[in-house]
């Protein structure tokens, strides 16, 4: 779908591939569209859904774990028929086999939907002109025929031929490999035979606008652009895998190793005791079993899915899976200023032109408001006056200076369409009269310099022929047909002027009278408000003459406040032994005041300029990032060298980002973060995560849930792992002590592995977060999941709960027949469920809600339930070779249950009061 009819679009002019559209400049109309939509389709690739469902289901049975149990059934099986029995234990293993390969693949099927499900909720959005006015839609609604605005940061959303340009710039490396930008002009006419790569008249979907800005006439969508030609050709989705789980897939082979050292032990001890040869063989085999934890990938799975959901119910969508774990390991948050620690919801709050401060009243983005003027001390030797007609000129240039355009929506409220720093000039433009829209169409923009990071200004060309905006200029500007205007950073405007206007007119600026100027900027910036110069030039013909020789015209400063939950998040994060650092464009005196303002550094704190960074060696470098927590004038580049920095300081770095050169410093971040609203595709596709709110308090929410999602990983594994090694323990030490049997078959040890401890293991998965979980220091870097203390707590609790169970087994063993082996298999299933209870916390269980986690209170009632019903329902305790238990007997496996229960809780409240001890003393 997508193609529009065959037409060589570089061949032709714009007017006449407008009109091979039947489209025109104001663009299509609402109906138009949707009929074209119907009849072309969605603007989207078809690209692979990820592995197929015979790959994913493969998979399950390919790992090691399984391949040994398929091993044991089929010696299962060979020794029921040496013994002329019915291999039921063969067989129901390989049932459960199938079942946990099966549950496998639901949830790894699931997993991958919903990802995909995330993936489309990050549909690139783009500006359309529809109905005659410019919109914002989802990329998916473009059609061909449709007039698109594209600007630096952008991803090309469909082939295009271009109608304006701009210093337009575009990174076509999706279609040819190559990094180098290719410059764009609309006025070509090329040969029909130009090759796709040198068509410089035209956008293809995927490439990147990395400078100036454009407009375009939509030529194909979905499948009938290039890139959809090249994806028909290739598969471009792949899978991931978290390091955890690639821990898991180590921790399989040792356990699997391990278990067969251990077997070949067990069988050398038991011949020197000349115990019967099948029956060894028979333990070796419920061995084999018992040391591999069939449900933990589920689990693991499942657990990390919860925590993609719950990441985006709190506004953080997660796009690579393992971001999830390394969000529990971030040291450093690196964050951007505007929008993310601020509203992004810029407003003028004053105006300093000639030697007056003219004060702006009112809020957000409504036009209402009123300016009062004062006075202010003026440089010696300059003359005093009113400066109405400047301010009116310094309003005209902020609106002709910029793209963003203010409006009215349909509940009466109003916002912009655009950046919000350029939008703020067009609200404070109305609050005085000065219509954006009648203004704009009155002075035509012949040329324009676009901002970039590098330059610190914007500059126009506006046809003024009868010199109507330059009355403020003086005769200087007389007859003038041009003029041009500037904005940026004042330090940088002010270098390119040589003129302003006071009280008497315009007068050469001399040094004293820019370090004023400076001196005023500098007095805004401290009060954080970010200012803008403004600066023009009559007589000024086109972007190929040099910028200086300008007459200033004034500031404007604009407050953007911080966000009211950001002071907090930012506490938080000192709490939890994590450092948030703001890297900003903005003026150092506007980062250190809003730094203040939340938190991140005292009013007199140390703010490091772009220009510091760029003279610092790389030992220097890392010596200033271990100390300084704000960033000032840092072009988007810089940020890649304060990442390496961090990171070769030993940090686990998260940074955020926006436009398409932060794209290197999202990719070299342990956790890259694209912002949703305001951030670029480029940025979206390098990051592992986009907040969906673009808030600094996200990030800090996302950090707790990856924290909880890799405690609750760490409980259930010590949990799961610590009951099979009581498992192994145990069955190891029957031959051992001169019991004759097994005390456990291999079905019954995938009964407790994959019931038993698997149910009760998922309820851990959603255990909610204790108190403190922000107020602990960060995993370490590469840690195992074992480390702190998890690894002692798996062997010491296994070794109790097999001497425990041992207990049992020898009281139990004068029981006739195989009745003991029922005990065992009781007393093990039951001492599980308390586990499970006391795994949930470190603390007692009586410091614990009880119903927090009610999902845990019902798998342990399940469980519980369903082991019963193996011991008193005819046909499962035949299939399962179990005997009913006397009242009695019952309650000596409740008994011994209790005594691991209450050993679990009197370990926690004796290192609770060593704990308390040692801190008292």
């Amino acid at each position: 779908m997508g193609k529009s009819p065959e037409f060589q679009w570089h061949a032709f002019a714009p007017g006449a591939c407008l009109e091979q559209l039947k489209a025109s400049r104001d663009g299509l109309t609402t109906a138009e569209t949707a009929r074209r939509l119907a009849a072309f389709g969605p603007n989207k690739l078809e690209l692979s859904e990820g592995r197929s469902a015979w790959q994913i289901l493969w998979d399950q049975f390919s790992n090691v774990m399984l391949i040994m149990l398929l091993a044991v059934a089929a010696v299962s099986a060979a020794v029921s028929l040496h013994q002329q029995e019915f291999p039921k234990d063969a067989i129901a293993i390989l049932v459960i086999v199938v079942l946990n390969g099966l549950l496998g693949y639901l949830q790894e099927s699931k997993a991958q939907q919903a990802l995909l499900a995330l993936r489309d909720m990050a549909q690139p959005m783009v500006q359309v002109r529809r109905d005659g006015q410019w919109q914002r839609v989802g990329s998916e609604e473009l059609v061909p025929g449709d007039v698109i605005r594209l600007e630096a940061g952008d991803r090309v959303p469909a082939d295009a031929r271009l109608l304006e340009a701009a210093d337009l710039g575009v990174r076509e490396a999706a279609l040819t490999g190559e990094a180098e930008a290719v410059f764009k002009k609309a006025e070509l006419v090329l040969e029909e035979a130009t090759p796709v790569l040198e068509r410089q008249n035209c956008l293809f979907q995927g490439t990147e606008v990395v400078r100036g800005r454009g407009v375009a006439l939509v030529s194909a969508t979905g499948m009938g652009t290039e890139l959809g030609q090249i994806a028909e050709l290739i598969n471009t989705a792949g899978g991931e895998s978290t390091p955890l789980q690639e821990r898991l897939d180590g921790l399989a082979k040792v356990l699997v190793g391990s278990a067969l050292a251990l077997v070949a032990v067990v069988v050398v001890l038991g011949l020197l005791l000349k115990q019967d040869p099948l029956n060894l063989l028979e333990v070796s085999l419920s061995m084999a079993v018992a040391i591999v934890p069939e449900g933990l990938p589920a689990v693991i799975t499942v657990t990390l899915a919860i925590g993609t959901q719950r990441m985006v119910r709190r506004s953080a969508l997660i796009r690579r899976l393992p971001a999830v774990e390394g969000l529990g390991s971030v040291t450093v948050i690196c964050s951007d200023k505007t929008g993310t620690l601020t509203q992004n919801r810029q407003v003028v709050q004053e105006l300093r032109v000639g030697t007056e401060r003219v004060s702006v009243s009112g809020q957000g983005y409504d036009p209402s408001g009123s300016m009062t003027a004062s006075d202010i001390e003026a440089p010696a030797g300059v003359s005093a006056g009113s400066a109405v007609g400047t301010r009116t000129l310094l309003l005209q240039a902020g609106v002709l200076c910029s793209d963003a355009e203010h409006k009215q929506l349909a509940d009466g409220s109003w916002d912009i369409l655009g950046d919000p720093t350029e939008g703020a000039l067009s609200v404070v433009a109305l609050k005085a009269g000065i219509d954006d829209f009648e203004l704009r169409s009155h002075y035509r923009r012949a040329a324009e310099i676009p901002f970039s990071s590098e330059r610190q200004l914007m500059a126009v060309w506006i046809e003024d022929p009868r010199a109507e905006l330059q009355g403020p200029l003086g005769s200087s500007a007389s007859g003038s047909a041009r003029l041009l205007i500037s904005k940026g950073a004042p330090e940088v405007i002010l270098g390119l002027c040589d003129r302003w206007i006071d009280g008497s007119g315009v007068v050469a600026l001399n040094e004293g009278q820019r370090q004023w100027w400076l001196d005023q900027a500098r007095d805004l910036a401290g009060s954080g408000l970010r200012v803008l110069a403004f600066a023009c030039a009559p007589h000024h013909h086109s972007p190929d003459e040099e910028l200086e020789g300008q007459v200033l015209l004034g500031l404007m400063a604009q407050l953007d406040p911080a966000r009211p939950e950001v002071a907090t998040a930012v506490a938080t994060c000192r709490q939890a032994g994590i450092r948030p650092v703001m890297i900003t464009g903005d003026h150092p005196l506007t980062a250190r005041a809003i730094g203040s303002a939340i938190g991140l550094t005292d009013a007199a704190g140390e703010v490091i300029l772009g220009r510091e960074l760029e003279a610092m060696d790389e030992p220097e470098l890392r010596e200033a990032v271990a100390r300084c927590s704000v960033y000032a004038r840092v072009a988007p580049e810089q940020k890649l060298r304060i990442v390496k920095a961090l990171q070769a300081n030993g940090q686990v770095v998260a940074m955020t980002g926006d436009g398409v050169n932060d794209a290197p410093a999202l990719k070299q971040a342990h956790i890259g973060v694209a912002m949703g609203i305001t951030g670029t595709e480029v940025s979206k596709e390098a990051a592992d995560m986009v907040l969906l709110d673009d808030n600094f308090a996200t990030i800090v929410n996302a950090v707790e849930e990856g924290r909880l999602v890799y405690a609750n990983i760490r409980r259930f594994v010590k949990y799961i792992l610590g009951s099979n090694v009581g498992e192994l323990i145990t069955i190891a030490s029957a031959p051992l002590l001169g019991l004759v049997g097994v005390p456990l078959s291999p079905l019954q040890i995938l009964w407790m592995n994959l019931v038993t401890d698997g149910v009760p293991a998922l309820a851990l998965a959603l255990e909610p977060g204790e108190e403190g979980l922000m107020q602990k220091a960060p995993a370490e870097p590469g840690e195992s999941i074992f480390a702190r203390g998890i690894g002692r707590y798996i062997i010491r609790i296994g070794i109790v709960f097999a001497v425990i169970v041992i207990g049992l087994m020898l009281y139990a063993s004068g029981h006739s027949g195989d009745h003991w082996k029922t005990m065992v298999f009781t007393t093990l299933c039951l001492a599980q469920m308390g586990h499970a209870l006391s795994a949930r916390s470190d603390l007692p269980l009586l410091q614990v809600a009880a119903f927090s986690n009610p999902w845990l209170i019902w798998a342990v009632l399940l469980t519980t339930g369903l082991q019963l019903l193996l011991l008193y329902v005819p046909v499962l305790s035949n299939f399962f070779g179990t005997t009913a238990l006397s009242g009695a007997d019952l309650g000596v496996c409740v008994g011994f249950s209790l005594l691991f229960f209450l050993y679990l809780e009197l370990e926690k409240i004796w290192r609770l009061w060593r704990r308390q001890a040692s801190s008292d003393a």
